[in-house]
């Protein structure tokens, strides 16, 4: 049959317009649409995106142990049968695709599973279709310029814990934090403690029905959802083009 190819399709932040042509065709051409779910029942963000471009029939859900963050030996287990799910897919069916929100280069499932297959199915070809991420939604939503001229611009991961956000905020340029909902307290203080609170600007479910952007000081500390994107732009000192 000659080799599979696993592709690793970025499907964006939620808008199904934010896909783009040619992932759209590459979940077209693929023989099955992986999606990665929580658990078996649930609908997630991917496949919500996926079925806007595939018919149902083509979409497969995995699950993946995607916050289990306590029990190593439980997301072991999960992850294992997981990619032996895809392996079984794989050596099924020609081509492969691998629906994640945001891009697959940027914090996905996808490396992990990638890895994975390279020893379940030697000989898979593996690529990726890049996907715009929720920072640039939420840039373009919200109107915050994400980098000017010289400045630099950090993406931090906040289950990494708030000491690396406040680190990346007291440091240059834009700091973008992903996955924070669980410690929104801590973000609004590290926002505060640094002088940063006034110009940052929150979101989540960019593009969908429930759609929330505001500014970041009025977060009030109630938990927010798992995927919150946040944006703390550069200090720029006004002027057009002050960093040019």
């Amino acid at each position: 049959m000659g080799n599979s190819r696993l592709i690793g399709v970025g499907v964006g932040p939620g808008d199904p317009e934010l896909v783009t042509v040619k992932g759209v065709n590459c979940l077209r051409a693929a023989d099955v649409v992986v999606v990665p779910v929580m658990d078996s029942g649930d609908r997630g963000r991917a496949e919500a995106t996926v079925l806007h471009y595939v018919p149902e029939e083509k979409v497969v859900r995995v699950v993946f142990a995607l916050n289990e963050r306590s029990d190593r030996a439980r997301r072991e287990a999960a992850w294992d049968a997981a990619g032996e799910r895809v392996a079984g897919l794989l050596r099924t069916h020609g081509t492969v695709a691998f629906a994640t929100i945001g891009d697959p280069n940027v914090y996905s499932t996808f490396t992990y599973l990638a890895q994975t297959i390279e020893h379940l199915v030697p000989g898979t070809v593996v690529e990726t279709v890049p996907g715009i991420t929720a920072m640039q939604d939420l840039a373009a939503r919200s109107g915050a310029v994400l980098t000017e001229g010289t400045e630099p611009l950090t993406l931090v991961p906040v289950t990494a814990g708030a000491g690396a956000l406040k680190d990346a905020l007291n440091g240059p340029g834009t700091v973008v934090a992903y996955k924070f909902g669980r410690l929104a307290q801590e973000v609004a203080a590290a926002l505060r403690e640094t002088g940063r609170l006034d110009d940052a600007v929150w979101g989540s479910a960019l593009g969908l029905p429930d759609e929330s952007i505001r500014p970041a000081a009025e977060l009030d500390g109630a938990p927010l959802p798992y995927l919150s994107t946040l944006i703390a732009p550069a200090r720029r000192d006004g002027g057009r083009g002050g960093k040019l």
